[in-house]
């Protein structure tokens, strides 16, 4: 499968935009992650809380153009998404007043 960091954490982990990886079934967003940040430890924390494993804040995932950043972290990803046709999106959210 296919994940798309935001600059900052392609930065932080000195790769491109666009980063493959082999998760094994069921290919949900917290399996996603654990693959990611076993690759590239220096993104512990930076997505998900350490304390509940929730995703952070000002992050949003999105599969398949939709956005599945209130979907669990449990939740089955598309097909598409977890056949590597579509990317598994990580968007760093902007917040201000």
């Amino acid at each position: 499968m296919r994940v798309i960091l935001p600059y900052h954490l392609r930065t932080l982990a000195g790769v491109g935009a666009e980063v493959p990886l082999e998760v094994a079934a069921p290919v949900t967003a917290a399996r996603v992650l654990d693959a990611l940040e076993a690759r590239y430890p220096m993104l512990r924390g930076t997505i998900r809380a350490y304390e509940t494993g929730q995703r952070r804040a000002f992050l949003r995932f999105f599969a398949c153009e939709e956005d599945w950043s209130h979907e669990g972290m449990e939740a089955e990803l598309p097909e598409k998404v977890r056949k590597g046709e579509e990317p598994l999106v990580i968007v760093g959210a902007i917040a201000g007043g």
